[in-house]
């Protein structure tokens, strides 16, 4: 049996790249070409450096790239493929960094920045009203006016640590903290915008009042989302919409795109087995919305098919944008389908889809121009909406996977023959993204499907004399039959658990097989192939053909005796 090992665990080597990526970032010149950059680039220097030493990186981007970087920073999901959600604690720490550079710098970017961003964080940290609101008004009792009643706050005030009340007065507007974090900072910020850009000041104060007022009364509409919690809506919608423009597939699209893909082959009629891809809603408003983008957003911003080309800028910066792409800060570009070399185990098993690939390129330059933008799309889908290993994917994983399923797709697909190898021509008058469909759905039925069923029947007929490990079995059984009957297999890894008390090589190998997107381990391949030497415990092959499905059905069908041994 293989030893399982974990190779991501080694040390990384400070070779002369990293070195000479360390000394890059602590020069002032970088400062410089950070116009250049894409987006993706400064968000990996800030994670890889901080966002406390990256505060002149930031100051120095446009208002375009400070767009994205936030769009990017500022939204976190909670777990891969569902929707960002926008991370209050991170909008203060950006507010800190800047003041801490200048009052007025931290103005300056701010301002740049489009209001309702900028509202819907500050409306986190502190109410805005005006003070009109406290003059005195007729009262029958002749009592004064109560300035908290006045406030109508549902929340405990904010105090400091005196005991004071946070509150202020900038511009002409009371300003009351919700919570104590990047009170300092966010007082600067609004001084030195009343001082400096007054149009902007009064925009943010203005928004920021309109969601400082409690709760409506319950009534008929209480269902309806509160004033704040509408306007983040909002934010989010405009977010999404500018990363749609940007090549990005929303998280909502692309988990209802793949969802719907699952869908089994035998229920898609001929028609559908050979429409065109622009049949599709969610792919055909993908494109809608990239070929509507303004020219500005067609910027290195795109994750999976663009790339700085340093023959663009000078030569000293096309100097550090290699260094940067050596020390892997710049956006991974994924391998080109066509010039990857045979001798890569992954590419070489893409043969049916490097041929028609080969062909359409050499012979209708726009065929093969759209087939490109579907892959690059379904990289993007992979990318927003699924998990591979219960963790994001890279964009090169992405990109690799969307062409493994669909190769996997074409070896499958209704409209060819049984037992043929479609035409040469066959992608000039056939979409990738259908393709791909009937891949995913393979993958979906006659692998996660497929090893749920057979490990459903295994534990319905195994006993073991442990009885911690027969509970095991019984809670893993019913979890495999519950997340099959929801169509999410995938939702029930936690509980395999149990399988690595018995043969940690097979656990591993199960576990691939349910993945949201289902992968080949190498695990499960040296069990097949009866290696003894060492394999990783990450390591794995996106599935593209028809063999290693027989493979997978191979496996399952000797996974109880491995496990009885």
């Amino acid at each position: 049996m293989s030893k399982i090992t974990n190779r991501d665990t080694a040390p990384r080597d400070g070779g002369s790249a990293e070195n000479r990526l360390a000394r890059l970032l602590d020069t002032p010149f970088l400062a410089r070409i950070v116009p250049h950059l894409p987006p993706e680039t400064l968000h990996q220097l800030i994670r890889y450096r901080g966002l406390e030493a990256c505060g002149e990186l930031v100051t120095s981007a446009t208002p375009a790239q400070l767009t994205s970087l936030l769009d990017l920073d500022l939204w976190r999901p909670a777990r891969p493929g569902r929707d960002g959600q926008f991370d209050v604690d991170r909008f203060g720490e950006w507010l800190e960094v800047l003041v801490d550079i200048s009052d007025s710098v931290a103005a300056r970017t701010v301002a740049a920045l489009d209001t309702d961003v900028v509202v819907a964080g500050l409306s986190r940290y502190v109410r805005v009203f005006d003070p009109g609101i406290f003059e005195p008004i007729a009262q029958s009792d002749d009592e004064p006016t109560d300035r908290h009643e006045a406030m109508r706050e549902g929340d405990a005030p904010t105090l400091d640590s005196s005991g004071d009340r946070l509150e202020c007065e900038v511009g002409g507007y009371i300003v009351r903290a919700r919570r104590a974090a990047a009170w300092d900072a966010i007082v600067a910020l609004l001084a030195a915008l009343d001082a400096e850009h007054g149009t902007y000041f009064h925009a943010v104060m203005q928004g920021c009042r309109r969601l400082s007022y409690s709760k409506p009364e319950i009534d008929g509409l209480d269902d309806l989302l509160g004033a704040p919690e509408q306007h983040l809506h909002e934010v989010a919608i405009e977010r999404e919409r500018r990363r749609s423009q940007q090549g990005y597939a929303t998280p909502a699209d692309a988990r209802a795109f793949l969802a719907m893909a699952r869908q089994p082959i035998h229920m898609r009629s001929q028609a559908a087995a050979t429409r065109s891809m622009t049949a599709n809603p969610i792919v055909a408003a993908y494109f809608r919305a990239a070929d509507e983008a303004p020219e500005s957003t067609s910027s290195p911003s795109r994750s999976t098919d663009v790339q700085v080309d340093a023959t663009d800028v000078p030569e000293s910066i096309a100097a550090v944008i290699d260094v940067l792409t050596e020390g892997g800060m710049m956006p991974e570009r994924p391998r080109a389908l066509l010039a990857a070399a045979d001798t890569d185990p992954q590419t070489a098993r893409l043969a049916q889809l490097r041929r028609l690939m080969e062909y359409v390129r050499d012979i209708n330059d726009t065929a093969y121009f759209t087939r490109s933008r579907e892959l690059a799309f379904l990289a993007n889908t992979l990318l927003a909406g699924c998990s591979v290993q219960s963790r994001p994917f890279t964009p090169q994983e992405a990109s690799d996977a969307a062409a493994s399923i669909c190769n996997l797709g074409l070896e499958y697909w209704t409209a060819i023959p049984p037992d043929t190898f479609p035409p040469d021509s066959f992608l000039i008058d056939h979409d990738l993204v259908t393709a791909f469909e009937v891949g995913w759905s393979v993958l979906y039925q006659d692998v996660s499907v497929f090893a749920t069923h057979q490990l459903i029947s295994m534990l319905d007929e195994v006993r073991c004399v442990d009885c911690d490990v027969q509970r095991g079995f019984v809670a893993l059984r019913r979890k495999l039959a519950r997340q099959r009957d929801a169509g999410t297999p995938w939702l029930a890894r936690d509980a395999t658990e149990v399988l690595a008390l018995l043969d940690m090589t097979a656990w591993i190998s199960v576990l691939g097989l349910l993945d949201e997107c289902p992968v080949l381990p190498e695990a499960l391949t040296a069990i097949l192939e009866g290696r003894t030497t060492p394999v990783s415990s990450t390591a794995f092959d996106f599935i593209s053909t028809a063999a290693q499905i027989d493979d997978i059905r191979n496996f399952m069908r000797k996974l109880p005796d491995i496990l009885s041994r």
